[in-house]
């Protein structure tokens, strides 16, 4: 039997072909007749896509490998998983949709992976050679305030109307989707920074981004959530109705339970600034400038004002290229006064040469929170890329042995025509964050200070030889910067594939409670990935 992670592995290097099949060299030799065995998708019958093409709703499509619409939404956003072809795809328009491909997946023996921004999956688990369930046509985004049970509450400049009421949004709608509700309305969701990302997935593994100490995970946010189960049936899952179910979804990762359609979430509404910061430094300044922002987060690991992400990378394809570019970084915001932002920050103001100061005071600022949306958000690393995480806590933050190693290695990366290069991030944790009981959600890391991310990417021309250089410089960064033993804990919504212990990595003590719930709603394992609960 071919394991997943071959498959997953030849993928990274470019090795799959165009049905998603790996050759026999990938394998380590397997012969033709084993390597070019049809596989479940080549015995469904034409009058079967038939049937299903005629099930589905006006508004939904099925598309095939031959159809010209076909490659676009096919292709996941990180290529390195482009080889997995799906058999098929439904674009769903009703969650009537999603349960009849569920049922019909089901029948013909073909598994079903949702996808609900442009398959961001860093694993590639929102991809297959089965049925895609691709979600982006379910746009709906629908408010409905509640001013009785409002709390209206000024930071500084900023007035909060907190608990304004409740937003509900279908399965296709992304980070970037909700934008002009805060840029018109001054209404607000929680969500993580990349424009492209779908709510969905990110809701489901968590959901960090620059306001979540102040209001909470995206996951926290959460009132209610409709699933279609893997017996096709709906279910609306909230504290009262499924609560297990619902339990399960603040935090489990996506396409463990069933397909969701649509999400409630509170909401929050803004009148007024906030205050922004991009702060840069080369990489001569990097042991101060991480020693002092560490130290900045762990004292304000409380103060849910304040948000950070700071981070060293570079990019480039010759060492003088990667040399140049390599840089140390700190960004985030402040619901309170520039002066107390700029207090905060004085430690690290001080910090690199003449230039470097000046340019860094004159980038903290007071802008519209619309504003701030816009200049904190990032798209993930394009065309292909890897990464590693963990959940840094308060007496885990990275030592300055631990620094120089990542600075060190960071100036060696092989390089690549990728200009997302490599690096590392530390995203803020604490605040209400951390005043959630570990197992009040799914979500289990609720003692961190950071989710620590390791990246490098690599462009859909680069040379295998590039790949696979790639590759072995993100183990060893990793493992350089922790040699004395791996973090106990990992962030599910930055999956790694190659993760030995990650039930107890993403999910901890919470764990068997999953476990539990995934064979009360899905017993026969109709969902199922290499790391699916």
């Amino acid at each position: 039997m071919i394991d997943r992670r071959d498959v997953l592995r030849a993928a990274a290097v470019g090795t799959l072909g165009a049905a998603g099949t790996v050759g026999a060299a990938a394998l380590g030799g397997l012969p033709p007749a084993v390597a070019d065995a049809p596989g479940p998708a080549e015995k469904v019958p034409a009058r079967a896509w038939r049937r299903l093409a005629a099930a589905l709703s006006p508004g939904a499509s099925l598309y095939r490998p031959n159809d010209p619409a076909y490659p676009p939404l096919a292709l996941p956003f990180n290529h390195r998983y482009a080889g997995i072809r799906p058999a098929g795809i439904v674009a769903c328009a009703t969650t009537g949709d999603v349960s009849t491909a569920i049922r019909w997946a089901r029948e013909v023996g073909l598994p079903a992976v949702p996808r609900s921004g442009l398959g961001h999956n860093y694993a590639g688990y929102s991809t297959t050679t089965g049925l895609l369930l691709n979600m982006a046509r379910m746009k709906s985004i629908t408010a409905d305030p509640r001013p009785g049970s409002a709390r209206s509450r000024r930071y500084g400049p900023i007035e909060v109307v907190h608990d304004a009421g409740t937003l509900t949004v279908g399965a296709g709608v992304t980070n970037g989707d909700l934008h002009p509700l805060l840029e018109n309305e001054g209404m607000f969701v929680p969500t993580g920074r990349c424009p492209t990302v779908g709510v969905a997935g990110l809701v489901l593994g968590g959901g960090i981004g620059f306001s979540d100490k102040m209001f909470g995970l995206t996951c926290d946010r959460l009132t209610a959530t409709t699933v279609v189960l893997a017996d096709g049936s709906v279910v609306t899952a909230d504290h009262r109705t499924e609560p297990e179910l619902f339990w399960s979804c603040r935090g489990g990762a996506g396409n463990n339970f069933g397909v969701h359609t649509s999400f409630t979430f509170r909401y929050e509404k803004f009148h007024g600034d906030v205050g922004f910061y991009s702060l840069r430094w080369s990489l001569d300044s990097v042991l101060p400038v991480m020693a002092a922002m560490q130290r900045t987060a762990l004292e304000r690991a409380d103060d849910r004002r304040f948000h950070c992400r700071l981070g060293i990378g570079t990019k480039g394809r010759t060492r003088q290229q990667i040399e140049r570019n390599a840089n140390v970084n700190v960004i985030g915001q402040h619901y309170g006064t520039i002066g107390e932002l700029r207090d905060i920050l004085t430690p690290l103001l001080a910090l690199g040469t003449p230039e470097e100061r000046a340019r860094n005071r004159a980038a903290v600022r007071e802008v519209t929170p619309a504003e701030a949306s816009g200049l904190l958000s990032a798209t993930t690393p394009v065309d292909r890329f890897a990464a590693k995480s963990a959940i840094l806590g308060r007496h885990a933050l990275l030592s300055q042995r631990q620094v120089a190693a990542a600075a060190e290695l960071l100036r060696a990366w092989p390089g690549s025509g990728n200009d997302d290069g490599a690096g590392f991030a530390m995203f803020g944790l604490g605040g209400e964050i951390n005043r959630v009981p570990p197992g009040a959600t799914a979500f289990v890391h609720r003692d961190g200070v950071f989710v620590f991310a390791a990246e490098t990417s690599w462009a859909d021309h680069d040379h295998p030889a590039t790949v696979h250089a790639n590759l072995a410089w993100l183990d060893g960064f990793y493992d350089a910067i922790f040699s004395a033993a791996p973090p106990a804990q990992s962030y599910q919504n930055f999956p790694d594939p190659e993760l030995r212990d990650w039930r107890s990595a993403y999910y901890g003590a919470n764990y068997p409670r999953l476990v539990r719930a995934k064979h009360r709603y899905d017993p026969t394992r109709f969902f199922d990935y290499p790391q699916a609960v």
